[in-house]
């Protein structure tokens, strides 16, 4: 006899996201899952997004990681609400610690909550947190056949973004080829090669990532220092 033991996880994690994107819709919040592995820049995005859209939309950040509260640190300094999420040891963040960290949050006051999830290219696509997309940020360094390797986490991604192209000529990293194997896996996907440290090309992202915030919030005009710290539970 087999044992499905993913499905009432995955079943009782998809029933507490349903909760998270209620509140989302409540208050015309737009939700937004980065994914990448660790090093690939995704505080790095994140502050330069908040950069380009602050003066236009209303921001926090919930930061997921096995320990420390560094990330979520570097937002809070910015002025930006950060809420910052220690798994302990979980690769990925689920809806239940989204749901909690929300209750630290002002939510008639967002536009834009940005969840930087653990640093892994596996676990977190199977886990839908509520969000209205999962952008995926590959960086130069690691090759193109990232998608090759875990096409999973490619294929759920509304927009890929190829992070550290003011490094590409110091790779082996042949773009052709890896446009080819997204089109491919996720021929739908929006892809923005960019520096997030240069600013290189992060208009062409921000631009796109502010076409699907409108989206969400166009009705909301018309509705009525330190990271806090949760710690999910077991």
């Amino acid at each position: 006899m087999k044992v499905e033991i993913n499905k009432p996880i995955l079943d009782r994690n998809d029933t507490l996201a349903a909760r998270v994107r209620k509140q989302m819709d409540e208050n015309s919040i737009y939700l937004l899952d980065i994914l990448a592995s660790p090093g690939a820049g995704k505080t790095s995005l994140i502050l330069a997004t908040i950069a380009a859209l602050r003066d236009t939309y209303r921001i926090a950040v919930i930061e997921g990681d096995i320990a420390s509260q560094v990330d979520a640190q570097r937002i809070k300094e910015q002025g930006i609400s950060a809420v910052q999420i220690n798994t302990g040891g979980i690769c990925h963040l689920e809806s239940q610690m989204i749901l909690r960290a929300l209750e630290v949050l002002n939510l008639p006051e967002l536009d834009l909550i940005i969840i930087e999830n653990v640093g892994n290219l596996v676990c977190p696509t199977d886990f839908y947190l509520g969000e209205d997309a999962k952008v995926m940020i590959l960086s130069v360094p690691e090759g193109h056949d990232k998608p090759l390797k875990y096409p999973g986490v490619f294929q759920a991604a509304k927009a890929i973004i190829l992070n550290k192209i003011d490094v590409i000529d110091h790779f082996d990293f042949n773009e052709q080829n890896f446009r080819y194997d997204i089109e491919r896996l996720n021929p739908s996907a929006a892809v923005f090669p960019l520096s997030a440290t240069t600013g290189e090309g992060i208009n062409d992202w921000t631009q796109w990532l502010d076409v699907q915030i409108a989206s969400r919030t166009a009705d909301k005009a018309t509705a009525d220092t330190r990271p806090i710290v949760v710690q999910p539970s077991r």
